[in-house]
This record gives C-alpha cells, sequence and structure tokens, in this order.
C-alpha cells in the first residue's frame, strides 16, 4: 500500500513539474503569424478608402468574366495520341 501511495506522489511531483516552468517560445508566440500577416498587407489603410478602384469598366469586365467562363464550357480538341507505342508500327 506505501508504495502505491509512493508511486502517486512521484507521479503528482512530476506532472506538477511539467507546469513549473513556461517554455522560452511563449514569450514570442505568434510573431512569426503577425510578421507575415503585416508581410502580405499592401496597404494596412486601405478599408478607410473611400475612392473606387480605378480599372476596367462594368461592360468590358463581364465580357471577360463571360469569355473566362465559356473557356471550361468547350472542350479541348484531342489532336491525336501524344505517346506512340511500340506495338503502332511506326
Amino acid at each position: 500500500m506505501a508504495t502505491y501511495k509512493t508511486i502517486a506522489c512521484v507521479a503528482a511531483l512530476l506532472l506538477v513539474q511539467g507546469c513549473a516552468t513556461a517554455p522560452r517560445f511563449d514569450r514570442q508566440f505568434g510573431a512569426s503569424v503577425r510578421a507575415n500577416v503585416a508581410a502580405q498587407t499592401i496597404d494596412p489603410r486601405g478599408a478607410a478608402n473611400a475612392n473606387p478602384a480605378a480599372g476596367i469598366d462594368g461592360p468590358a469586365a463581364r465580357a471577360a468574366h463571360a469569355r473566362y467562363q465559356r473557356s471550361f464550357a468547350q472542350p479541348q480538341s484531342e489532336s491525336g495520341s501524344l505517346v506512340n507505342t511500340l506495338g503502332t508500327g511506326q
């Protein structure tokens, strides 16, 4: 019975010791993520800009989008086999 108490006390001490000190990386935890997000942000104050973005007009954008969508609807024409096998005789 005393051995069970000794084992329980040792296990409890080991578990408590694991929580005694914080790892060194906790002070800088998340700094790399914040640095990467900041590096990817072009204009941090961009949401406050009330001027619309200058660029393509509406009808041209609609036509470009329709042309893009049609490019997936029409299958590519197959121009023969790209791989010559030994049994074709060519």
